[in-house]
């Protein structure tokens, strides 16, 4: 029997194996791919909801001490803040998340007004809550447009210029694609669920394979045959990466469908056909780095409950370059597409972001990829020519 006739029947075996246990084989082939995806979108379409509604709604600003300013208070109106009467412990109310903002006019604010000063308002807010950033942008931006107003009267009325106080005229010009900007709220969950669903795509197949077969002890029988270990080795990782690829599909596609039956963020993403050909692509070889992995270090598992506790640490690294980037920001370099885990997170963002991925970065990350893997199979047939292997307990 040649090689390749036994890796095929070793693959056939296992997910014949697998596939009596039907219960199991539908958790790990449609619940996950088609949930993530929806329960992706679906926070991300409420986030988008959330944000329009903080954007058009009035909004209601307890102000203390809006006697002395009536024409600030006016100002504020026209641009949808009203001034609300503050609780009696303002500070307490914010605290409590009662209160999003507040802002304090200072008791000389008429005053400083009348003798040509800076007169002092303050915002009050709770920096920690991120849900009242927006009611706080807003309210300093109606309160920059005012004093700058104003600033820009004094000046006509002392028959200056307004735009001598402007020696230089800034202007920004964003270079970001539309794909990029619409689609930075997905960003950085998204390469992490797809890297993640390649990573341990295949996870209960090869440690059911290895580490399961070893604790009812019918994995002694298969190494007893002739078959070359690396064939063994192969047609396992070979079944595990079927099963993998067929979860990883069906992830891609629930995306595509969610997006675009999906209103708001939804139709923000890039979701061609030839985006998720490219997500495929770059996703192939973390399948076969997990697979091999895997197989690797439940061959060393004594039990099944042994082998499933190297989840827990297995599904932490996809995290790390997601933590990574967002504490230090990095420039795409060429090494970085040679990392685990930090390549795809960088390739996936390119496609996401719409932006051209070059032959020598496909090299790179391709040729390192599936080099990592192969590294991790060598190292899991080693560890299969170990005869204590087919040994339980």
């Amino acid at each position: 029997m040649s090689i390749f006739s036994t890796v095929f029947t070793v693959m056939r075996k296992e997910l014949r194996d697998l596939s009596r246990d039907r219960r199991t084989l539908a958790l790990a082939l449609f619940l996950g791919p088609l949930l993530y995806p929806a329960l992706m979108l679906g926070m991300g379409y409420l986030t988008e909801n959330r944000i329009r509604t903080q954007v058009d709604k009035t909004l209601e600003v307890p102000v203390m001490g809006a006697e002395h300013a009536p024409n600030l208070v006016k100002f504020l109106a026209t641009n949808g803040i009203n001034a609300a009467k503050p609780p009696a412990n303002l500070d307490a109310a914010i605290r409590s998340q009662e209160i999003d903002v507040a802002l304090r006019i200072s008791p000389d604010y008429a005053k400083d007004w009348r003798s040509g000063r800076p007169a002092l308002v303050e915002i009050i807010r709770d920096s920690t809550r991120r849900d009242a950033d927006i009611p706080t942008q807003r309210l300093q931006a109606a309160l920059n447009g005012y004093s700058q107003q104003v600033g820009a009267l004094r000046l006509y009325a002392r028959g200056v210029d307004a735009s001598v106080a402007r020696p230089v005229n800034i202007g920004l010009q964003d270079l970001a694609t539309p794909e990029a900007k619409q689609g930075v709220l997905l960003s950085v969950l998204m390469p992490y669920l797809l890297i993640l669903t390649s990573f341990i795509g295949g996870a209960y197949l090869i440690l059911d394979a290895t580490a399961g077969e070893r604790e009812r002890q019918s994995l002694e029988p298969l190494l007893a045959t002739p078959a070359p270990r690396g064939a063994v080795v192969s047609g396992k990782i070979a079944a595990a990466c079927l099963i993998g690829l067929g979860t990883l599909l069906l992830t891609l596609l629930a995306f595509k469908f969610s997006a675009q039956f999906s209103g708001g963020i939804g139709r923000q993403l890039n979701v061609s056909f030839a985006a998720m050909g490219k997500m495929l692509l770059i996703l192939v070889p973390m399948l076969f780095v997990g697979t091999s992995l895997l197989t690797y270090l439940a061959a060393s598992a004594k039990s099944m409950k042994e082998a499933q506790s190297h989840m827990t640490w297995l599904m932490l690294l996809p995290m790390i370059p997601t933590f990574a980037l967002m504490a230090n920001p990095l420039k795409s370099q060429p090494w970085q597409f040679a990392v685990p885990f930090l390549a795809q997170n960088q390739m996936l963002l390119k496609v996401i972001r719409n932006e051209f991925i070059g032959p020598q970065t496909w090299a790179i990350y391709l040729v390192a990829g599936f080099g990592v893997a192969a590294l991790l199979w060598f190292a899991a047939v080693r560890r299969y020519h170990q005869e204590k292997l087919a040994v339980a307990g």
